[in-house]
Parts: structure tokens; sequence; C-alpha cells
């Protein structure tokens, strides 16, 4: 892990197109304002571990679904999946 120090308003640059600003200090309580190009995902670790979950379980559904559709017998898979 890389730790930097910055103050208030300053910065550091991830690659060439994510900016990663100090925009608050209060007591242990640090804010940040992240600058990316659209196509980038920016999302808190609590929120993203969640979604992680939940296309892992997604996709133990999707695989449910096609043993299911194979157990009737379909021979078209693909329409169902």
């Amino acid at each position: 892990m890389l730790v930097l120090s910055r103050r208030k308003n300053e910065s550091i640059m991830i690659g060439d197109s994510i900016e990663v600003t100090v925009v608050s200090v209060d007591g242990d309580v640090v804010r940040i304002g992240i600058k990316a190009p659209r196509d980038i995902d920016v999302h808190r670790k609590e929120i993203y571990t969640a979604i992680q979950e939940e296309n892992k379980e997604a996709s133990h559904i999707k695989h449910d679904l096609s043993a299911i559709v194979s157990l009737l017998g379909k021979t078209d898979k693909d329409k169902y999946e």
C-alpha cells in the first residue's frame, strides 16, 4: 500500500485520468473528491463488496436456471440465459 500525505485542496493522480483531492479534514474524518472518467465505477468499499456479493449470487441463479432448463429437456438454452 502506498501511503501519501496531502493537505486540504491537494491531490494525487492515479494513472492519467483519476484525480483524488482532499476536500476537508475535520478531526478523524477526511472528505475526498474523486474525478474519474464516467466509464470507471467509483464506490465506497462496503458498496463495492455488496455489489460483488450480489453478482456472485446472481451467477449462481443463472447457473441453476441453466440446469433447470436442461432438466426440462429444452435444446435451445440460449433463449433462457
